[in-house]
């Protein structure tokens, strides 16, 4: 049976970069095939020409064994291709059934918009394809997981054969992730044909049935995952074997850097979104924070970080007082943050690489010389951090909205380890990441602890959170539930206190495990 996709010799130039170098590609009927390689490989660039985003410099696309021509979304659309996107494409203050429709409209005699006649088929799409949605929600108030099957609606809607996903899980909590994947076996089942664009292990492992391998805009291999490892497919991925297993001495706590005392914090409409919490984070250590994602995490970290404002209770950094501090004083004190939400809060999406490296200390020596920018100064920075992150660009000078999310992630890494810090607050420091990537960026939190850095990590990937952390506190409904030694608890017990289930933790030390293995 011919292949219902075929892309050959596909190959895309950009100034200085081989994004695509003579690209060879077949999907199947009723297929998922997960095209996997690290940040920078090419698998966005690929996915945009077929898509119509880019036009390829060389090569052909072959739909159903007939050679297509496809120069805009538009094109795509029609030849029965649809796309998600990382970043999702929706308009917040509008319904599920307006944004499904915009470019697609319904209309009645004389012109009028046939909203009932719309949300009708995309009720009808979520009940075959099980992705209960209400077709009269507004999407500011649906939470990420919905928002993407709205995304998957709309290729529905357009009746596309051929999905494109890309990095459909990257923003999402473990629970969306299964979900997702189940929604997705649901579409192979009546005869869609999916390409997964993924640089996780697991979940290539778990969901794919094929696995294409892209390495610099080459293919470097293929696999099927009852024959694949975890390991192969990183080597294949970086072009060098990666360790997979932190290595981790046990840790020698000092004084404490962070105290939190009887926080509670507030949302807009006065909703509890962290309640009464007490901790602290001593210089030298790792305190994960494990919970389900929406449970006062992201408030939590705002609040720590002058981004929100506590209700009542106190925050201490090194023994000052910064309940009422705003982000620059904090910063001041050896702070480093790495945000939750990459775009809103780490980065200016228009502005260079170079000027985005040194948001935080943009105004002192040497980048500054009294009111004047040093671009000199800057422009070392900026060459020397790409070098040492592995920044995959043409230049420093290049907007940084111009990368993709996982170079965007490395930015803010490097930004924010690049300068001397006393405390670290990461939330979901690897989203977004290759296994490369988040080799290198566990290493360093190792390494930074190591050195003396109190580390508050906030992560909904549970296996990061046990394998990084020397101690875990567990949050839910906006409540610290535990705090337990990391190596005292078991990842069962972790997940039943995650779901508000407490359980009796077993008093008995287990041997303490010094290379772990990190699950990616």
């Amino acid at each position: 049976m011919a292949p219902i996709l075929e892309l050959r010799g596909i190959t895309k130039r950009f100034p200085g970069v081989l994004a695509n170098d003579h690209i060879d590609l077949k999907l199947n009927q009723g297929e998922i095939l997960a095209l996997l390689g690290e940040n920078g490989a090419g698998k966005t660039t690929l996915m945009n020409i077929l898509y119509g985003l880019y036009a390829p410099d060389e090569g052909e696309i072959i739909i159903k064994g007939k050679p297509v021509q496809v120069k805009s979304p538009t094109d795509a659309i029609r030849a029965g291709i649809g796309m998600v996107h990382q970043h999702f494409m929706l308009i917040p203050v509008f319904s599920v059934t307006e944004n499904v429709m915009l470019g697609e409209e319904y209309t009645r005699a004389g012109g009028v918009l046939d909203t009932m006649r719309a949300a009708n088929k995309v009720k009808e799409i979520s009940n075959q394809f099980k992705l209960n949605i209400d077709p009269y929600a507004l999407i500011e108030d649906l939470p990420v997981g919905l928002q993407q099957r709205v995304e998957i609606i709309k290729l529905l809607f357009r009746n596309a054969e051929i999905l494109i996903m890309d990095e459909p899980s990257a923003v999402l909590t473990p629970q969306e992730v299964e979900e997702l994947f189940k929604i997705m076996h649901n579409l192979i089942a009546q005869g869609k044909s999916i390409i997964f664009i993924t640089h996780k292990l697991r979940e290539v492992m778990e969901c794919a049935d094929r696995i294409l391998v892209i390495r610099s805009g080459k293919v470097v291999g293929e696999a099927v995952p009852s024959s694949a490892n975890p390991k192969k497919l990183a080597a294949m991925m970086v072009g060098r074997p990666v360790e997979l297993n932190v290595q981790k001495e046990t840790a020698k706590p000092g004084k404490p850097v962070l105290n939190v005392e009887n926080l509670t914090i507030l949302a807009k409409n006065k909703k509890v979104e962290v309640d009464d919490i007490s901790f602290e984070v001593r210089a030298g250590e790792i305190l994960g924070v494990a919970g389900v994602q929406g449970n006062g995490q992201t408030e939590l970290v705002r609040c720590l970080t002058g981004l929100m404002k506590a209700e009542s209770g106190k925050i201490s950094i090194l023994g000052k007082e910064t309940t009422h501090s705003d982000p620059r004083e904090i910063t001041e004190l050896g702070v480093a943050h790495i945000p939750e939400d990459r775009q809103k809060d780490g980065l200016v999406l228009q502005s260079p690489i170079q000027d985005n490296l040194v948001l935080n200390t943009y105004y002192q020596k040497p980048f500054a010389k009294g009111i004047v920018l040093q671009k000199d100064a800057i422009i070392k920075n900026a060459k020397n951090l790409v070098r040492a992150f592995d920044i995959r660009t043409t230049g420093p000078g290049v907007p940084v909205s111009g990368l993709s999310g996982g170079n965007q992630q490395k930015v803010i890494v490097a930004r924010e380890f690049s300068r001397p810090i006393k405390l670290l607050i990461a939330s979901q420091p690897t989203r977004g990441l290759d296994v490369g990537s988040i080799e290198y960026i566990h290493r360093r939190l190792i390494e930074k602890r190591d050195a003396g850095c109190a580390i508050l990590l906030v992560s909904t990937e549970l296996d990061e959170v046990m394998q990084l952390a020397d101690r875990i506190a567990v949050m839910y409904n906006g409540k610290i539930l535990t705090i337990v030694d990391a190596d005292l608890v078991t990842k069962e017990e972790l997940g039943l206190l995650m779901a508000g289930i407490t359980t009796k933790i077993s008093a008995k030390k287990r041997k303490a495990r010094k290379v772990r293995e990190i699950v990616t």
